[in-house]
């Protein structure tokens, strides 16, 4: 079978060959992401999926609005990228989540989850002031049900449009195991003994009814449906009234998410319907690969691996996840008001060791950052130390929280960001690139970054013992320059640079790992014979003003370097400080530049954008005249 082409080959294809389709497509992606790497287990889920919303429905007219879609991979290849995904989360390749500026029938971008449901429902609500009649259909995993923004959307779903289909895409898992009443609730309705007879016999029932015309076809499954919603007063609660009928959808479901004939039949008898409605399908993630289905935390999003076995490389030292995780862990067992609060982050974040070694002291609030700076700050008033563990590109989710709850009531919360900086092959979604813009302008609030492992110890290690406020740390995703961690961590001057190296001609202040870049600077600038000061800055806020200043005042030229946009970042923060100091040395800056950067390796991001050795030696020589 040739790949498809697009959604009308799809639609010509006789339907006893769509699960021999579905094997080409999962065997595809199976060995693709194996060289590429990528979101494999989510689009192993969703590939009958897939295949019945577009043998229905007709894209780009209708709209399909994918949850965080990271799961778009086989819409992707039946949209004409098929010849593509190779490329996929490649420099200048197909991109790993939905595109709008990549494919006509990518509607919507998305990257975070919760989002779909609101927007898909503005899209019903702009399409019916307009008088269209096209489709929009959201397909959101269960686990964007724990995500606030979703509930907020439902609760506006029957007063804002009456034409709106949503799937809920149930496999248990977001990145990690699901957790909360919410996850709970869906694990009944789909285990519930009602249920559970209509997922047996919805294919047999579906078949029988289809050919007796639409009407009596609606009236029956509308009357089964209505009867599982129900599930008869004898239920007690909350079986007894399925909360998105208390939220003015009809649901119907659950039935299988791999059975492709029946999510067409349904898709055919849910197009014509009238009324917002949910259906509720159950899948596996990882379906089809053996290893994705032992290990779906794993196969959630991973990089290279053996088709065989599934074993992916290791690194040569450890992650800087995996030393955050191992440190607090530690630390933890030697104090134990110290706490643990991911966001369904536990693998990503490392925090599977301190869940292991102390699940009572371990919080996963699921996709809920909001709630979880929240439920740190309640922590903290108890006297408690919450490392409240999230990437860099989701804590911005929970600014608000941060600065009315956290820093105005002073609570010593510690903000732990992992993947603080470029985010490589995930693209301009995942990037940490913005979280000094956001939070050098609250008070009360100390920011820092490390340079390397040993100094990322430290830092964590001055986190545990500070209490006057909240606390934040900035690290990179992987590894660093392969440091030794010291045996016993030391705790460290606030608001203290570290001098590297004494220079009267340049001054180079360099934040984190992007050090390694000042130094490579460093020694071509003395190779041209100029006399060079280097500078760890460590502290984005408070500034080391004093150092900053000694070495502003004898230098012909500074330059700033951050892994972090140049917008407000670390050296908009030097040049304000040196004005207001009176000090005119210019100073030129590396930093990621004002727009979104795309997704590729982090070496040929770097060379593209000119956060290299060799650019910070262009800009100051050009500064110094030479």
């Amino acid at each position: 079978m040739p790949p498809i082409q697009s959604p009308q080959e799809l639609k010509a294809l006789p339907a006893e060959q769509l699960p021999e389709l579905a094997e080409k497509i999962r065997r595809t992606l199976i060995e693709t992401l194996a060289e590429t790497g990528g979101h494999l287990g989510p689009n192993l889920g969703v590939v009958e999926l897939t295949l019945a919303m577009h043998r229905v429905f007709n894209t780009p007219k209708d709209k399909f609005v994918w949850d965080v879609a990271h799961q778009a991979y086989v819409h992707k290849m039946l949209t004409g990228r098929w010849d593509r995904i190779g490329t996929i989360r490649q420099y200048e390749g197909l991109n790993g989540f939905a595109l709008r500026t990549e494919s006509e029938h990518d509607c919507y971008g998305a990257g975070h989850a919760g989002t779909a449901l609101s927007a898909a429902l503005g899209m019903a609500a702009g399409r019916d002031l307009k008088g269209d009649d096209d489709h929009v259909i959201c397909v959101a995993g269960d686990a964007a049900f724990t995500c606030g923004p979703t509930f907020e959307a439902l609760n506006n779903v029957a007063a804002h449009t009456k034409k709106l289909i949503v799937v809920l895409n149930d496999n248990e898992w977001s990145i990690d195991k699901n957790v909360g009443a919410i996850a709970k609730y869906f694990n009944h309705i789909a285990t519930n003994t009602t249920y559970a007879s209509l997922h047996q016999s919805a294919a047999d029932f579906l078949e029988k009814v289809a050919g007796k015309g639409i009407r009596h076809f609606a009236g029956k499954v509308e009357e089964t449906a209505k009867g599982i919603v129900l599930a008869a007063s004898k239920q007690p609660a909350p079986t007894s009234s399925m909360i998105f009928e208390e939220f003015g959808m009809r649901y119907y479901g659950p039935i299988d998410g791999h059975d492709v004939n029946l999510l067409i039949k349904t898709f055919e008898f849910l197009k014509t319907q009238n009324m917002p409605v949910l259906l509720h399908i159950i899948t596996e993630k990882g379906r089809g690969y053996k290893p994705a289905l032992e290990d779906p935390g794993k196969f959630h999003g991973l990089g290279k691996y053996n088709i065989e076995t599934g074993e992916t490389q290791g690194t040569a030292t450890p992650t800087y996840s995996q030393i955050y995780a191992r440190s607090v862990t530690d630390f933890a067992k030697a104090d134990e008001k110290i706490v643990a609060i991911t966001a369904a982050m536990p693998g990503g974040t490392g925090l599977s060791v301190f869940k292991k070694e102390l699940p009572q002291r371990y919080y996963d609030v699921g996709i809920a950052e909001e709630h979880a700076a929240l439920f740190a700050c309640g922590l903290a008033t108890q006297g408690l130390k919450p490392f409240l563990t999230i990437y860099s590109t989701f804590m911005q989710r929970a600014i608000d929280m941060i600065i009315h709850d956290m820093a105005i009531q002073n609570l010593p919360v510690r903000l732990c960001m992992d993947r603080g900086g470029l985010s490589g092959d995930d693209g301009p979604t995942h990037h940490g690139l913005f979280d000094i813009a956001y939070l050098r302008g609250i008070p009360n609030l100390v920011h820092m970054q490390p340079k390397d492992e040993d100094e990322f110890v430290d830092m964590l290690w001055t986190m545990a013992n500070y209490e006057k406020g909240p606390i934040a740390i900035r690290y990179p995703r992987g590894t660093g320059p392969g440091v030794k961690v010291k045996e016993q961590p030391s705790l460290m001057e606030i608001g203290k640079a570290e001098v590297l190296a004494d220079g009267t001609d340049v001054a180079l202040i360099a934040l984190g790992d992007i050090c390694e870049t000042a130094k490579e600077a460093k020694q071509m600038l003395e190779a041209k014979g100029l006399s060079v000061a280097l500078i760890n800055a460590r502290w984005i806020k408070p500034l080391d003003g004093a150092t900053i200043e000694a070495f502003a005042k004898k230098a012909k030229v500074v330059c700033t370097f951050e892994d972090h946009v140049l917008m407000n970042g670390f050296g908009c923060g030097v040049i304000e400080h040196l004005a207001t100091a009176g000090i005119d040395t210019p100073v030129v800056r590396i930093g990621w530049p004002d727009e979104f950067i795309e997704h590729g390796t982090i070496p040929i991001l770097r060379t593209k954008h000119g956060l290299t050795a060799e650019r910070a030696v262009e800009l100051v020589l050009s500064r110094l005249g030479a």
